[in-house]
């Protein structure tokens, strides 16, 4: 059975992506692809990785997980998410490492399905604006204490990448970034529901809402339909030249309120992502979802 895990990162998602794959479920299924509530396995698949410590699963471990995860009979594939799978935002620093259960947890996970066809899937995020969400969440009494013995100018995805490559080094691993996710939609419910190419999808513009006013939306959906896009790149000129004429004013706007973060020091950070992408561009085994291209 091929298994599609969205495991993060925080505040990156955050079920929005599953939302528009749940539009699909009925004709998924059909094909053969379950698109399972996430109660029926986040604690689930948590508690029986908490509970294996170092010892080997049971041997019927993986069939008890599945039986209880998929209701339907003749399933190929399963789509799981869970942007907390690696770790809950309070600990994402933890000794003094960014995500340091990267490894532990993909390699926890391939215990549990050892006969399986996994693939993993990751959304990243400009540091600055991961920094602010995750630490209002980690409810942290400042920054300097969140992130422990790191800095933010040390915050780098690749680091992560190759942790996640080390626990699964033979797992196709895709990646994108969050910034990017509005004009990769469609892309993203495809390839993590494994949707054939001529299965129509619904709900591949649903990030754009609130980014772009009605017009532009209902203008986009009907060039959309009469020409099908060929490929990608020409999907995401079309949607990007309809976003800048309809675009509504100040939404795409993130207010940063991070202490010590000057607007030149924002700008650092994200030149240092910017890098840290072309990095895990050229990563072997990993395949980096970018707009245009």
């Amino acid at each position: 059975m091929q298994v599609a895990f969205h495991i993060g990162a925080n505040c990156t998602d955050e079920d929005r992506l599953l939302k528009s794959i749940f539009k699909n479920a009925d004709i998924l299924l059909q094909d053969g692809v379950a698109v399972p509530g996430p109660s029926r396995y986040r604690r689930l698949l948590r508690e029986t990785i908490q509970g294996l410590g170092d010892d080997p699963p049971a041997p019927d471990t993986r069939d008890i997980l599945l039986d209880a995860i998929i209701e339907n009979d003749n399933i190929r594939r399963v789509v799981l998410t869970n942007d907390n799978f690696i770790c809950i935002p309070r600990r994402i620093f933890d000794h003094g490492a960014f995500y340091p259960q990267a490894e532990l947890k993909v390699r926890a996970l391939h215990r549990l399905f050892p006969r399986d066809d996994i693939e993993l899937f990751l959304s990243i995020r400009n540091p600055v604006t991961f920094l602010q969400e995750t630490f209002e969440r980690a409810e942290a009494p400042d920054l300097d204490t969140y992130l422990g013995f790191m800095r933010p100018e040390e915050m780098r995805w690749s680091d992560v990448v190759r942790r996640i490559k080390a626990g699964a080094p033979d797992t196709p691993l895709t990646v994108w970034c969050h910034e990017d996710s509005p004009l990769l939609w469609e892309q993203l419910i495809r390839r993590q529901s494994g949707a054939s190419p001529e299965m129509a999808i619904r709900g591949g513009l649903d990030p754009l809402s609130g980014l772009i006013d009605q017009t532009g939306l209902s203008e986009l959906q009907q060039a959309l339909t009469a020409q099908q896009p060929p490929d990608d790149a020409t999907r995401h000129d079309m949607i990007a030249a309809i976003w800048e004429a309809h675009a509504i004013d100040d939404a795409a706007e993130y207010e940063i309120d991070l202490i010590d973060f000057a607007p030149d020091r924002i700008d650092h950070l994200t030149d240092l992502y910017d890098r840290d992408v072309e990095v895990i561009d050229a990563m072997e085994g990993v395949t980096l979802l970018l707009p245009f291209r």
